[in-house]
């Protein structure tokens, strides 16, 4: 009995560094900001600091006008920037997993940008969009635009600017990942397809569609939750603005929280912020059928 009970236990003790880590990591940090998210605590006012209730969610829902407008951006964001990578990563997978001299080279030509830091990007793309030095000098000379207009500024122009910027940085994540699974596809379905007198559109459709349906399913998720996490690219190009014309949903959230210094409200919003992402997730999942059985 000794032996049994003592091989029971050694599972347990194997994955308990992992549990504690998880608890530290993970666990902890979501109790904190649901903690928080019912206290007014604010450092500036600390003479105002206490207990909330649900004071915090009640103003989010109903007196802040920038929740609303930061969440619309939001979903404009994600849906915008998810769909031309999907439909650009995917041409890219398709191009580069083509047999030509050079392949090697345009594949990492292709990759490069995804090892590229959100900093970084920001930086290449503020330099192309410098009015002086920058992509729109020339253009300017070429007769299209005005010379020192800054589409950084300018509120017709920034959201166009800023989903290049993203999506020269996210493009490659998509071309890795389909890349990845078009490889595994068994070349003999394309060959008896083509022997049944079947196109290349009819190909793509009816075997690389449904083949690739699990991974599209899944990278548009992890890039919808990464999207709407996005801080640091935008944060960097345009801080926001103009007018709080890119202002996402987690970048109002960092600036109520390290600038306004209202960590009691920032908790709040990180709050409704989770809740919608994992609704979200949840439902996509669902409808998505992903890991189900192929048609």
């Amino acid at each position: 009995m000794t032996v049994l009970s003592k091989k029971s236990r050694t599972p347990y003790v194997l994955i308990a560094p992992s549990v504690l880590l998880m608890l530290g990591f993970l666990v902890y940090p979501m109790a904190s900001v649901l903690y928080y998210s019912l206290q007014h605590y604010n450092v500036t006012k600390p003479w105002a600091n206490g207990f909330a209730g649900l004071d915090n969610f009640v103003q989010i829902f109903t007196k802040d006008d920038l929740f609303r407008q930061t969440l619309a951006f939001s979903g404009k964001w994600v849906l915008v920037e998810v769909a031309g990578q999907l439909v650009l990563g995917l041409l890219l997978a398709l191009l580069v997993n083509e047999t030509f001299v050079g392949r090697g080279l345009a594949r990492a030509l292709v990759f490069s940008p995804w090892a590229v830091s959100g900093v970084l990007t920001t930086a290449i793309w503020m330099l192309l969009y410098n009015p002086v030095t920058g992509v729109s000098r020339y253009l300017a000379d070429a007769g299209i635009g005005q010379h020192g207009a800054s589409v950084l500024s300018d509120t017709s122009t920034v959201f166009g600017a800023a989903v290049v910027a993203e999506l020269w940085r996210g493009v490659p994540f998509f071309a890795i990942l389909l890349l990845a699974d078009l490889q595994s596809i068994p070349k003999d379905l394309y060959e008896a397809a083509s022997v049944d007198g079947a196109g290349r559109l009819r190909r793509f459709r009816h075997i690389t569609l449904p083949h690739l349906r699990d991974a599209i399913v899944l990278s548009t998720l992890l890039r919808a939750v990464w999207e709407f996490n996005n801080v640091d690219l935008l944060y960097t190009l345009t801080g926001g603005g103009p007018a709080h014309q890119t202002t996402t949903l987690p970048l109002y959230v960092a600036q109520t929280a390290t600038t306004a210094h209202d960590f009691g409200y920032g908790s709040a919003l990180t709050t409704v912020a989770f809740v919608i992402l994992l609704f979200f997730s949840v439902a996509y999942l669902r409808l998505s059928k992903f890991g189900g059985e192929r048609a």
